[in-house]
């Protein structure tokens, strides 16, 4: 399906310099661009590109000054990225969505399937286990006894949501990931360690997202909570009884220790790792790496670890560096003082 200029800038409230008739089928980067692309500019860096693609769109912003002959059609708008991620949207939604359900697939009886469904060969529907309208279940799924998952929701290959646990309404959970798997909870006793049983659950509100391979425990009691609007990488531990607050994102790695609560519009960098039994205020951003051993208050940006302020950990960091030099310099310094006495 082709898209004209003209209907794109409509669509994105965008202003078209250039070729309003020119046409698109398909997405490319501005680096690869190609004849019927659309392509986007947003960060400075890449702009050279935008005097040699081959695309035949760009989105560009606003404020972009042009200081050279170009052949693309433009639209500019106030922010290309947010306007090609709303261009991808409407790509996405438009691909034709599988219903049905294969006959490899086990579905148990005492299950309630939803209208236009999809479950995919050899996944798993267990007893009482409540599917929403137009939820895609892919190959290998495996959803547990009494589970509820919401309308409008994505399940990719292989993903695991055990017993009792439920799912909002267009929740993504992407290839590997699991939800709801025992929280690490063991007491040690002279014998060893004696496993503690986890009988919560985990609840997962709407327009959540959760990249691949990433674990969910459940709670030991009451419940493991992802509020509506989170998005979570790959590769991410959330632990028992942690309760992360709406719209909170985290990159890939980030660990979470049991019974943390995170506030609401957070981010988290790579790696990140949180202690058990604290508390993160809303509007934290934590750079990649850091180690937060205890509560954050509201509105802050720290990194490292124990996390500081930008600014004075760079400081350190470069203080750091000079380490070894700083302690030959000492010791130079303390065997004169010493010799310096010894004359005396």
């Amino acid at each position: 399906m082709e898209f004209t200029a003209k209907q794109i800038a409509d669509f994105i409230n965008g202003r078209v310099e250039g070729d309003a008739n020119a046409a698109v089928h398909t997405f490319a980067k501005i680096e690869e661009g190609q004849p019927g692309a659309i392509s986007f500019l947003s960060n400075p860096k890449y702009t050279h590109y935008l005097y040699d693609t081959k695309s035949t769109i760009v989105l560009v912003n606003e404020d972009l000054e042009i200081e050279k002959d170009i052949s693309a059609t433009l639209i500019r708008v106030k922010n290309a990225y947010e306007a090609v991620a709303k261009l991808l949207q409407l790509y996405e939604s438009m691909k034709p969505k599988k219903t049905g359900i294969d006959p490899l697939a086990f579905v148990s009886p005492k299950a309630n399937i939803g209208k236009d469904v999809y479950i995919g060969a050899f996944a798993c529907i267990g007893d009482g286990a409540t599917i929403g309208d137009g939820t895609q279940i892919y190959p290998h799924v495996v959803i547990g006894d009494g589970v509820n998952v919401g309308a409008g929701c994505l399940l990719y290959p292989n993903v695991t949501i055990y017993q009792g646990c439920r799912l909002g309404s267009n929740v993504t959970i992407h290839a590997g990931s699991v939800i709801g798997a025992d929280g690490f909870g063991f007491a040690p006793n002279v014998d060893g360690y004696e496993k503690i049983p986890q009988i919560g659950i985990v609840i997962i509100e709407d327009n959540v997202e959760i990249g691949a391979n990433t674990c969910v425990d459940r709670s030991t009691m009451g419940a493991t909570v992802l509020r509506k609007g989170v998005k979570l990488d790959n590769l991410v531990q959330v632990a028992h009884n942690v309760e992360v607050g709406e719209n909170t994102v985290m990159s890939a790695q980030v660990g979470i220790a049991g019974s943390t609560k995170v506030g609401s519009w957070c981010m988290f960098g790579g790696q990140v790792g949180l202690a058990g039994h604290i508390t993160i205020g809303d509007h934290v951003n934590l750079g990649a790496q850091s180690g937060v051993p205890s509560s954050i208050k509201p509105n802050q940006t720290l990194i490292g670890t124990p996390p500081m302020e930008p600014t004075p950990y760079f400081k350190s960091q470069a203080i750091f560096r000079r380490l070894p030099d700083m302690y030959k310099e000492l010791s130079a310094l303390r065997k004169e003082i010493e010799e310096l006495k010894a004359k005396k």
